[in-house]
């Protein structure tokens, strides 16, 4: 780890003695150096197969969801419109980490400009924060369909429905727009350098120059950080308990495994989402381990968005229908001369 360090300096002088002496200051100053895993050589190669194997599932599986949820008539449910903004959200979430990540595993740490930084860590909390609003969203819808299920129709109109999944992209611009704009007016100090693999929000607060005089500024970026997830987090739990007291009156008649069903694979994709999420961001920048921290963000950038479709289609019966008959009608196109 020490000598990945030593020349992780080394690169950055570098790169510093090849600019003109007028522009050192500022070239200093506007970059930034991810170390990524290059400390970790022997497991470059394999992370590249595993992360470019999960970016194409990501691509693959969210682009079919959303191509069945707009094609298929059956499929024009609430919780299908949701799911299929939720894919939306994976596939640009994974896009905006995942390609830099491929690069950086393909080859030496990298150096980023502090624009590209601020950009990459914008795009990443605005698709990252409208997933949490997200998924609480369907949370609730979930538990208004199994609690409510006579009075579903009007609960969940598609009016309802259409500001709901704006409030999520809407909710997720305005924390990334306001997080952002907050670290831009700090300055970084130097060495500007990160171990890790994105531009995180933690790992950069850890660069802060003067800690002291911007205690004010983390502590409100904090906080907007535990509204984003804490908030959805309470939500969801709400959602869940009305669901399971629901589903134990149903067990006398049978229909509480089919309500179990259509809410066990959207809580398996919050526990998979939420506990790696809360891990990186509920903890003051200053404890946070930025070697430990890139391996737990893998989970939530580039595992969960790969592993939804399948969470989500597996077992889901009116999603199997819609590919199997999108498939069919593939096949006699085909066979039309």
């Amino acid at each position: 780890m020490k000598r990945r360090e030593i020349e992780a300096e080394s690169e950055i002088r570098l790169q510093v003695s090849e600019v003109s002496p007028l522009q050192v200051n500022r070239s200093s100053e506007e970059r930034f150096f991810l170390l990524g895993f290059s400390d970790w050589p022997s497991l470059q190669p394999a992370l590249f197969v595993l992360v470019l194997l999960c970016y194409l599932l990501t691509l693959l599986g969210n682009s079919a969801l959303v191509l069945l949820a707009v094609r298929d008539a059956r499929l024009h449910t609430p919780m299908y419109y949701f799911l299929g903004h939720l894919a939306l959200v994976d596939a640009g979430f994974t896009t905006s980490v995942v390609p830099p990540l491929l690069a950086n595993l393909r080859g030496r740490a990298r150096s980023l400009p502090r624009g590209g930084c601020l950009a990459q860590l914008a795009a990443s909390l605005a698709l990252g924060s409208a997933e949490c609003v997200l998924l609480a969203v369907m949370a609730l819808d979930r538990a208004a369909a199994v609690c409510r299920p006579l009075h579903y129709a009007s609960l969940a109109s598609p009016r309802l429905c259409r500001a709901l999944a704006g409030a999520s992209w809407l909710g997720g611009l305005a924390n990334s727009a306001a997080q952002t704009a907050l670290l831009a007016a700090r300055p970084l100090c130097a060495p500007r350098r990160l171990d890790h693999f994105v531009c995180e929000l933690p790992a950069l607060l850890q660069l802060v120059c003067g800690r002291g005089r911007s205690d004010g500024t983390e502590r409100q970026m904090f906080a907007a950080r535990v509204v984003i997830l804490l908030v959805p987090s309470t939500v969801i739990a709400a959602s869940y308990g009305a669901v399971a007291r629901a589903v134990w009156g149903l067990r006398a008649g049978g229909g509480g495994r089919k309500a179990l069903g259509t809410c066990g694979s959207h809580l398996a994709a919050v526990c998979l989402f939420y506990g790696s999420a809360s891990y990186t961001y509920l903890q003051p920048a200053r404890t946070y381990d930025q070697s430990r921290g890139k391996f737990v963000s893998l989970f939530y950038t580039v595992l969960t968005p790969a592993l939804n479709p399948l969470i989500y289609t597996l077992r889901n019966k009116e999603v199997k229908g819609a590919a199997r008959r999108l498939l069919g009608d593939i096949r006699r196109g085909a066979a039309r001369p």
